[in-house]
């Protein structure tokens, strides 16, 4: 196959993202910013370097950004309402019964203190401790695709306490402090009241280390394999607790089972796994259970690495089904890093609240785009992708 974008290509390509806009032309209510939102989304899928106000402006033909800032920060629209459109529009096009939810966290290094929610805190992206914001995302893959649908901006007590601060950077009274584990509920309920297809929910430590996130899922039938630390402590019934690693390391030889839970850039993702039923009392017809997931090869240290996961899944739910779902949560990551690199998910300027929340659904929007192509018209995307990253080597050049 050629990785020349062809003029058939080309036309089949833009009449795609003409059928997505039509879905949230609506949102906006005026010519100048419809027109301005179809021209801010062209520009997150062209092959430009960075996707900041200047360089969108520039690929629109405008001579300065003016439109672009405006169209974040101070025309009527509602993200909100476009993100229902693009959840729509995902599971009209990558929804199966088979899908997973993923809610992970993703940091946006800034500078200054001025942009909304930033502060020195964690950042997974980094692996340390960064001034920036944090965004908390849910993310839908299913056997037909993968992409974000849905994102709130973190607010830390250091914020949400202090309302002259949050005035300025266009949070409302009404936004109230909220843990990552609360905004991810918040996502996932969104979610459940518009019926998206899903059978199983997957997150990293922090989430699964929350009770009432897992008792949420329970709460909405939602099945979920979720990662907890090696400390988490686990009820055995009857009052009895047991803490992860007390109950991985009473595991016998035989209970360690190779299989793959994925397929990665790399070929299959192997590891042992070994699983251990918890007796805690589940609801009828489901069952609880201790997933331990063991590297292979030893770390820098000597050590087999070890990962940790609390099930809750339908009674006959095999290792397979549990390690296949564990396997999901990279697809979060790999979205994280095609919207960055790809729709300019990171390229940001601004700092307001709502501005964030614009800039963010639009991206994801754009990314949205780039997954149903690849799924529905793989030719089509597979040219444009090389395409893009031709044009963007020949930009990073100039």
């Amino acid at each position: 196959m050629s990785d020349e974008l062809t003029a058939g290509d080309l036309q089949e390509w833009v009449a795609g993202l003409d059928v997505l806009f039509a879905r949230v032309a609506g949102r906006f209510g005026r010519v100048e910013p419809r027109r301005q939102a179809r021209a801010y989304l062209l520009g997150l899928l062209a092959p430009i370097e960075r996707k900041n106000g200047w360089q969108l402006a520039e690929a629109a033909g405008d001579a300065a950004p003016d439109r672009m800032q405006r169209l974040l920060n101070s025309a009527r629209w509602d993200p909100r309402q476009v993100r229902v459109d693009l959840r729509d529009y995902v599971m009209d096009n990558l929804g199966h019964r088979d899908g997973v939810l993923i809610v992970d966290d993703t940091g946006f290094l800034k500078k200054g203190d001025k942009s909304a929610g930033v502060q020195r805190q964690y950042s997974g992206t980094a692996g340390r401790i960064e001034n920036c914001q944090l965004g908390v995302f849910l993310a839908y893959a299913s056997p037909l695709g993968r992409t974000l649908i849905d994102a709130e901006l973190y607010l830390p007590k250091s914020w949400t306490e202090d309302r002259e601060r949050c005035i300025r950077a266009g949070i409302g009274e009404e936004v109230a402090f909220a843990t990552k584990p609360v905004l991810a509920r918040t996502m996932l309920a969104r979610a459940v009241k518009a019926g998206v297809p899903a059978s199983w929910v997957s997150a990293d430590e922090a989430y699964g280390m929350d009770n009432k996130f897992r008792r949420f899922l329970e709460e909405h039938r939602l099945s979920y394999v979720v990662a907890v630390p090696k400390s988490q402590w686990i009820g055995m019934g009857w009052g009895g607790e047991i803490r992860a690693d007390t109950a991985t390391a009473q595991a016998p030889p035989e209970a360690w089972k190779r299989r793959s839970c994925s397929d990665g850039a790399k070929g299959e993702r192997l590891y042992d796994w070994a699983l251990a039923t918890v007796t805690f009392e589940a609801e009828p017809g489901y069952q609880r259970w201790l997933l331990v997931r063991r590297s292979l090869t030893p770390n820098a240290k000597g050590e087999l690495e070890l990962a940790y996961y609390l099930c809750y899944a339908p009674v006959g739910t095999t290792l397979e089904d549990l390690i296949a779902v564990a396997g999901s949560r990279w697809a979060i990551e790999e979205c994280f890093q095609s919207a960055k690199n790809e729709t300019g998910l990171d390229h940001y300027q601004v700092r307001r609240f709502d501005a964030w929340h614009r800039h963010i659904t639009l991206a994801m929007l754009a990314h949205a785009y780039l997954a149903v192509t690849a799924a529905h018209a793989p030719k089509v995307q597979a040219a444009w992708s090389a395409s893009h990253q031709q044009k963007s080597a020949v930009c990073w050049h100039a």
